[in-house]
């Protein structure tokens, strides 16, 4: 499944909500399962207003998503976006390969001229 490709506002939204512990936090938690606002602020040392104001951010992002269950708001984790994030990074993964690539033949030619007599 091809995924499609985030726009520049979309990466930097995304970006900006994972900057913050406390809500890389919330993801890592989410992980695992659906989790209410009340549930994460027995988690988090913080107000119940101040879960919700993370909780805004990463739903403004795309990261999360809430339902209405009666009078419960679940929220859970947008997979897409996540691959989508991580497609984005991996994107930049032949640059650093070729680097490094660069790096290993540099070195192995220094250790090739320390190695022939003088």
């Amino acid at each position: 499944m091809e995924t499609a490709t985030l726009s520049e506002v979309e990466l930097d939204a995304a970006f900006t909500a994972l900057a913050d512990p406390t809500r890389r936090a919330i993801i890592s938690r989410l992980a695992r399962g659906e989790a209410g606002v009340l549930e994460l602020t027995e988690r988090f040392p913080m107000s119940q207003p101040a879960i919700s104001k993370h909780l805004k951010v990463l739903e403004a992002a795309g990261l999360i998503s809430r339902r209405r269950q009666a009078q419960r708001r679940p929220c859970r984790l947008e997979p897409l976006r996540l691959k989508q994030l991580a497609d984005w990074v991996g994107s930049y993964r032949e640059f650093w390969e070729a680097g490094f690539q660069r790096l290993d033949d540099y070195l192995d030619d220094l250790q090739q001229q320390e190695e022939q007599p003088r």
